[in-house]
């Protein structure tokens, strides 16, 4: 046929409209609108606040339960994740930075609708650090820069903010007494970021009273973290968590006597707590093996009565003014539903339900620091199965029972998804937590590890098809992993990670700096043998399979300059890879792009050792 000629096809006498095939049930998992627990205004609880992404990104939302009425507040490109409302309910606040950098100053709205302000004028751009907000329209604004540490400011209504703290160390506002009197602060100054102590100060910034675990001038031996002054005016007790036992577990601190009062609940987990609105009783999260449930515990008959919840996880927890309480759960096989003891449905977000997958179960393997509990996700059918090992942040976190989209996905795709919580991990006690000291990265390899050896032995994993994967530390860990164990996986899946530690420091936060330093032992320059050793670049040239690396260009945690210095070791060396740089911070809140980072994913392992169903139903 010349050049010049060219063929029609002729249209059909009677076209068909065409109808699109519907999405695969993991798009449609992150495309489900949910929504995060509302939090209420303490002397108008009929009015909450909660952040959903039923936009299409996340977003904050105003709800008034006694009309129905809900109003999205936020509207901004990269999302919004955290918003607060006055105790009156009269203004909602929420931060504002510069598309996921975190650096940026609160704002603040009418409940009712109407213009964005700045809530504290004076304040320069920071990183948050805690807010609190009294009865009378004061606000107290906690603070973090990287030219000035820490800083908390008290700003009444009409006036400007004066300073009532600031230090190097990291810093941050904690809680705020019902009557506005008091405050207290979380501060690392004695240089171990890992465990705080506690200070209460009036407004003026004079000091009230400190709680310290450990010898006076000295580290803290645990954590201590305040979980807010009792709900009544006048009423000065603080609910505090300590780690006096070797886990987490409350007691009521009375600030102005010094008189502490531990709780000792008999419970084998970790233990978080809230106030009842009464303050005579506490509301109680046992966190253990992975699954999470409630208890009332009475202060004045020490007695503790369980809350009947569905096993799995409760993501955060309420207690409402009439006594009933409202909580976030979810399990591995059934999406987030806000509950009530009420037995009513809190909120149910707009559209179609996510759909559900399979359900988890437990491993115990033992590791070279004892005994690893491993959570196991797969698809029907027999294995050995091609297998991603995903690897949680943190690194003081832990994965539990609740719905992930991210593991349903890859069930979806055929794939057994093992999450591993290695030492470091929160959940299995202070010693747990605190071991990956020194050798970090290379401890949680060794558990990791450990677990890997049993998935196969066991016939659930394929050896020639295991992709180890994760996001910020658990990126970190893959990068790392790629390295330490290059025999031991097909490939690696490095979201938003450490990569070049020494220069990730130089350049992060200085909040995290001073996590660093903890966990080290010391600077790049005190101790570079130690830095050397558990950064991912020094065993680049050891790399042995692809890898594919997703960065955020405005990210203040795992910069941007540090990843390219590892890319360009890959590519002097010649090793195969892929990054992918997206326009956020520390991961995304648009859901097309959430989306967008899991297909990549997917194509990469597909081209390295395939998919056993491309595309899932």
């Amino acid at each position: 046929m010349a050049a010049s000629e060219s063929t029609e096809i002729p249209e059909p006498e009677n076209p068909q409209p065409t109808t699109p095939a519907p999405a695969p049930a993991w798009e449609r998992r992150y495309r489900a609108a949910r929504v995060s627990l509302p939090r209420w205004a303490d002397h108008a609880p009929a009015k909450s606040v909660f952040v959903s992404n039923a936009s299409g990104t996340y977003e904050v939302y105003a709800w008034d339960r006694v009309s129905g009425e809900q109003r999205q507040v936020t509207d901004r490109p990269n999302g919004t994740g955290s918003a607060r409302i006055s105790p009156d309910g009269k203004w909602i606040w929420w931060f504002a930075d510069t598309d996921g950098d975190e650096l940026g100053v609160w704002m603040r709205q009418p409940f009712a609708g109407g213009p964005d302000e700045v809530a504290v004028p004076g304040l320069d751009p920071s990183y948050p650090a805690g807010l609190g907000l009294a009865n009378d329209g004061t606000a107290i604004v906690g603070r973090m820069t990287d030219d000035e540490g820490s800083s908390i400011h008290v700003t009444r209504p009409g006036s400007a903010p004066v300073t009532v703290y600031r230090h190097v160390e990291s810093a941050w506002l904690s809680a705020l007494s019902e009557d506005g009197a008091y405050l207290a602060i979380s501060h690392n100054e004695h240089g171990d970021a890992m465990h705080s102590s506690l200070r209460v100060l009036t407004l003026d910034g004079s000091p009230v009273a400190d709680l310290h675990d450990g010898p006076e001038g000295g580290p803290p031996d645990s954590d201590l973290s305040s979980m807010g002054f009792s709900p009544v005016a006048g009423d000065q007790r603080m609910l505090v968590i300590h780690q006096r036992r070797g886990r987490d577990e409350p007691m009521v601190w009375e600030p102005l006597t010094g008189t502490e009062s531990e709780i000792d609940l008999g419970l084998p987990g970790d233990v978080s707590a809230d106030w009842y609105p009464d303050g005579r009783a506490l509301l109680i999260e046992h966190d253990f093996q992975g699954r999470s449930e409630l208890y009332r515990y009475d202060l004045t008959g020490k007695e503790l009565s369980r809350i009947e919840t569905p096993p799995g996880t409760i993501g955060s927890a309420g207690a409402r003014p009439d006594g009933s309480v409202e909580y976030h759960w979810s399990s591995g096989a059934t999406a987030s539903e806000l509950r009530s003891t009420t037995g009513e449905v809190v909120l149910t977000p707009p559209g179609e339900r996510p759909p559900g997958s399979v359900a988890v179960s437990d491993a115990w393997v033992e590791g070279p620091g004892g005994t690893v509990h491993a959570l196991v996700s797969k698809p029907e059918g027999e294995g050995p199965f091609p297998t991603v090992f995903e690897i949680h942040g943190g690194p003081t976190a832990h994965d539990g029972d609740h719905f992930a989209p991210g593991v349903a996905a890859w069930v979806d795709h055929g794939f057994a998804v093992v999450r591993v919580n290695y030492r470091g991990s929160t959940g299995y006690g202070k010693d747990w937590t605190d071991a990956l000291r020194v050798r970090i990265g290379l401890i949680e390899l060794e558990d990791i590890g450990a677990v890997r050896e049993w998935a196969i032995e066991s016939g659930l994993a394929d050896p020639e098809r295991l992709v180890l994967s994760g996001g910020s530390w658990g990126g970190y860990l893959t990068l790392l992993g790629l390295g330490v164990q290059p025999d031991a996986w097909a490939l690696g899946l490095a979201a938003v990670p450490v990569a070049d530690y020494v220069t990730a420091y130089h350049d992060e936060m200085d909040v995290l700096k001073a996590m660093d330093r903890t966990l080290l032992g010391g600077s790049p320059e005190e101790v570079p043998e130690r830095w050397a050793a558990s950064s991912p670049i020094t065993y680049v040239d050891r790399v042995r399979v692809p890898v594919y690396i997703s960065a955020g260009e405005n990210d203040p945690r795992c910069p941007i300059r540090q990843i390219e210095n590892y890319v360009e070791r890959l590519e002097q060396l010649d090793k195969p890879h892929e990054v992918y740089r997206f326009d956020a911070g520390h991961g995304s809140l648009v859901v097309e792009e959430r989306i967008r980072q899991l297909r990549k994913e997917f194509a990469f392992v597909d081209r390295v050792i395939g998919l056993p169903v491309r595309d899932p139903a």
